[in-house]
């Protein structure tokens, strides 16, 4: 079994388990505090990389959500249509479109980022990205177990590819699509 940061079992899925929180906060502080620039070497890694695994992204975006309901089986509670569903995770027919939808968007975002200077999610889009997170209650530990979660994903689906730079050229591009998500976390109006 790998070790994954967990979520803690409780009723509330924004809850994790007290060393797993700390180590979390501590990346997701460090992460915010040493953004750079996204480079042309980090670019390339992340253009290659999706480059290849394009081609299977509705396969790898259903991976990449089991992973995260493996590393936090109570971060089901935050989709209403897994929430009501009777059918498990993995056959329900709203997750694969939905996942996939969601891996091409950040994998889309990680490719545009230095040639857009930001990230390049519609701005329609990014709002509704942001209602839709602060709605159901996304916190910075969600975001950090999603971030393992495609990490992970990623690093499986390029095996061949995959190094520390690669590693940290993703982690960036998704630390800049959350921040970009966050600053539109508000309630709709």
């Amino acid at each position: 079994m790998k070790n994954y940061p967990r979520l803690a079992q409780n009723t509330n899925p924004i809850f994790i388990k007290s060393s797993t929180c700390k180590t979390l906060k501590h990346r997701a502080t460090m992460s915010t505090l040493e953004l750079k620039d996204f480079t042309e070497e980090q670019e390339a890694l992340v253009v290659k990389s999706w480059s290849a695994m394009k081609k299977n992204a509705s396969e790898l975006g259903l991976k990449f959500f089991l992973k995260i309901f493996e590393i936090a089986p109570s971060a089901q509670k935050l989709f209403p249509f897994l929430r009501d569903s009777s059918v498990p995770v993995e056959q329900n027919p709203k997750l694969k479109p939905h996942a996939m939808s969601v891996f091409i968007m950040t994998c889309e975002s990680a490719v545009q980022l230095r040639k857009a200077g930001k990230v390049t999610v519609r701005e329609s889009s990014l709002k509704k990205l942001g209602a839709t997170h602060f709605k159901y209650g996304v916190v910075d530990e969600h975001f950090e177990v999603t971030k393992f979660a495609l990490l992970e994903t990623i690093k499986e689906a390029v095996p061949e590819m995959w190094s520390p730079e690669m590693k940290e050229a993703w982690g960036q591009a998704y630390d800049q699509l959350v921040a970009a998500i966050k600053t539109e976390m508000k309630p709709t109006s």
